[in-house]
């Protein structure tokens, strides 16, 4: 019997959403073998694929059922069966599943356990219903993500209950707010010697960050429909570094023909077309990298990135524009 929730939760166990009406054959068996035995042990329920394991009860395989009933009797269900199967493990939660649908397009997954013995299946129908859910979800997760505040944490009632799950992520400015007056510190002899490049700070600082919020609100669009690779994050680093550095030197060329015509010194003009190019180019490339880091280590990105991603940019983005004025001036 197959009773679920009545609401679909995205952050459910997806243990909670399983069925059990499904039908698993053993590799070893033929079509007429495994045909005959499916007869004498029917189930209730829709079936949309039959399962395959070893003697062991591993999931080794899947047969869909246009291929089980069209094949010749004496073929072997290990010689037919689909070899590579995607499965949800059992520590997924329902959005997880749910990405393994929008990425996939398959009816079915199977559920298995550390060992791949076959718990149940969630199916299509599960996808269907909680995507309105998963839609608002989305749009109210978008309003937060970027200033470290999880919607259903800033819904809390209490507020010390309220302060201490938004507090922590402030750290993260905190911390990347006394870092960077402690780069500024270190670099105060060349600050003196060119008051210009301290004028020009909030621009550089401010661009970069503009960049770094743009690519994280885009990787956490990207990643609702499929999960993190490493391949993948490897082919958007790619292309996130020519993006960051076009936008970086254009912005740059900007801001120095500014202080050129503003100033007339070459050296203050150097040091923003070069720090303000390799500043949101670096910031592009954090703001990528950091929501899919933390998804593949099964860390909220909507929480963290937004945050993290800011203090790490205008760490290194003050780093690279003072470092340069260091040589200039």
């Amino acid at each position: 019997m197959n009773v679920r929730p009545a609401k679909v939760a995205l952050d459910d166990s997806v243990l909670r959403h399983l069925r059990y009406d499904f039908i698993q054959i053993k590799e070893h068996q033929t079509v007429g073998q495994a045909l005959a035995s499916i007869r004498e042990n029917p189930t209730v329920g829709r079936i949309i694929y039959f399962y395959v394991a070893d003697d062991d009860g591993r999931l080794v395989g899947v047969v869909p059922t246009r291929r089980l009933l069209l094949s010749p009797l004496e073929t072997s269900i290990g010689d037919m069966m689909i070899r590579e199967v995607i499965t949800v493990p059992e520590t997924a939660t329902v959005l997880e599943a749910f990405e393994l649908f929008a990425l996939h397009h398959l009816l079915a997954f199977p559920i298995v356990d550390g060992k791949r013995r076959l718990l149940g299946v969630v199916d299509v129908g599960l996808y269907t219903e909680g995507r309105t859910e998963l839609e608002a979800a989305e749009r109210s997760e978008d309003l937060f993500q970027l200033i470290g505040v999880h919607l259903s944490e800033a819904q809390l009632a209490r507020p010390m209950a309220a302060f201490r799950s938004r507090f922590p992520w402030l750290i993260c400015n905190i911390v990347g707010g006394i870092a960077a007056a402690f780069i500024s510190g270190i670099f105060q002899a060349e600050l003196e010697r060119v008051v210009a490049l301290a004028m020009f700070v909030p621009v550089v600082l401010g661009l970069s960050e503009s960049v770094s919020i743009q690519s994280v609100s885009l990787t956490l669009q990207w990643l609702h429909g499929q999960p993190p690779t490493l391949e993948g994050l490897w082919t958007k680093l790619r292309r996130e570094l020519f993006v960051g550095a076009m936008l970086g030197g254009v912005s740059a060329a900007l801001v120095a023909a500014v202080s050129i015509v503003w100033l007339r010194n070459p050296r203050v003009a150097i040091c923003l077309l070069v720090g303000i190019t390799g500043g949101m180019t670096v910031a592009a490339l954090i703001g990528v990298a950091m929501p899919n880091v933390l998804r593949i280590l099964r860390r909220n990105p909507q929480v963290a990135a937004g945050p993290i991603a800011l203090a790490t940019a205008d760490m290194i983005t003050l780093l690279v524009y003072f470092s340069l004025a260091r040589l200039v001036t």
